[in-house]
């Protein structure tokens, strides 16, 4: 899906290196959202955070945390050069406030932040986001589960905003869902 993918470099859009408050994150958010519809066919937007010194938690909830609740199940956003811990942990807050899960990825590693997948669902996630699609019988040969199964354990990270999916259709002739990590 990285043909798929636009960058957003929130610095840019913040007027300074940190982001305070409800209010300015609501500005931020008009700016991100304009972005976001500037970018139809774009399903990953990924936010570099490269010179963002400071924000709370109150200006991470209004911006990206908020957008990716918003767009769930359509579009996937993920966090890139988060410079340090410190920084990531009012955004990591923000995102479990809002009951959004959000990907950070440092390189070829990934992580989410905020909401954790279920305990019935975790192996499932970490198969998909170890590679760059998988369908319901792929996680289910991997994990040794039934079809059914491991298609319902896929439409509920789908749902929650842990994955994207796209329809195609299968060799069968009928309708398949290919799930995608958001990277």
């Amino acid at each position: 899906m990285n043909e798929n993918k636009a960058t957003i470099r929130l610095r840019e859009l913040m007027g300074g290196p940190y982001g305070w408050g409800r209010d300015q994150g609501r500005e931020v958010f008009q700016q991100l959202l304009k972005k976001v519809e500037a970018s139809p066919g774009k399903s990953v937007i990924e936010v570099s955070m490269k010179d963002v010194e400071r924000t709370d938690i109150s200006f991470a909830s209004e911006t990206v945390v908020e957008i990716a609740k918003r767009y769930r199940g359509n579009k996937g956003f993920y966090l890139a050069n988060v410079i340090d811990e410190d920084l990531l942990e009012n955004w990591e807050a923000a995102a479990a406030r809002k009951g959004q899960p959000l990907m950070v990825w440092d390189g070829k590693k990934g992580r989410v932040i905020g909401v954790q997948p279920s305990q019935g669902t975790a192996s499932a996630f970490e198969y998909a986001i170890g590679r760059v699609s998988v369908t319901a019988s792929e996680v289910a040969n991997a994990l040794d589960l039934q079809i059914t199964n491991a298609s319902n354990k896929l439409k509920q990270l789908w749902e929650q905003g842990f994955l994207l999916r796209r329809q195609e259709t299968a060799e069968s002739g009928g309708v398949e869902f290919r799930y995608y990590a958001v990277k």
